[in-house]
């Protein structure tokens, strides 16, 4: 994968959003303002995803290619090397990241999302 497939993936998630509200090298993804995936413009080769505690440890044992996210919760954020993991994986950890923040929204907003129609589909 590459930064511009990356975008494009993580933009077609339901009601996703992109901003800098860091500094104009990182580009954040939102989903009613919670924070996916954010992506190193500068270096352009890794993006930092959320991450359910357990499987952030797994993943990093695993893989050399994915490691605690720097200036992030290490806990819950892994930094991925997106050049050197299968894009699969990469896909995969994008989905993983944005479900855990669905899972942290209210159940109203869970609601709300459900009700919204999917842009994507619309355009298919």
């Amino acid at each position: 994968m590459n930064i511009e497939s990356i975008r494009e993936y993580c933009l077609s998630k339901k009601e996703a959003n992109e901003g800098f509200p860091f500094d104009e090298d990182t580009l954040v993804f939102k989903v009613f303002d919670k924070m996916f995936a954010i992506l190193d413009l500068k270096e352009g080769k890794r993006v930092l995803v959320k991450c359910d505690a357990d499987r952030a440890v797994e993943l990093r044992e695993q893989y050399a290619a994915v490691e605690p996210a720097y200036h992030c919760n290490k806990r819950y954020w892994n930094q991925l090397w997106f050049e050197q993991l299968d894009e699969k994986l990469v896909k995969e950890l994008i989905d993983h990241s944005y479900d855990e923040v669905l899972k942290k929204m209210t159940r109203k907003q869970r609601r709300a999302l459900e009700e919204m129609p999917d842009e994507n589909e619309a355009k298919s």
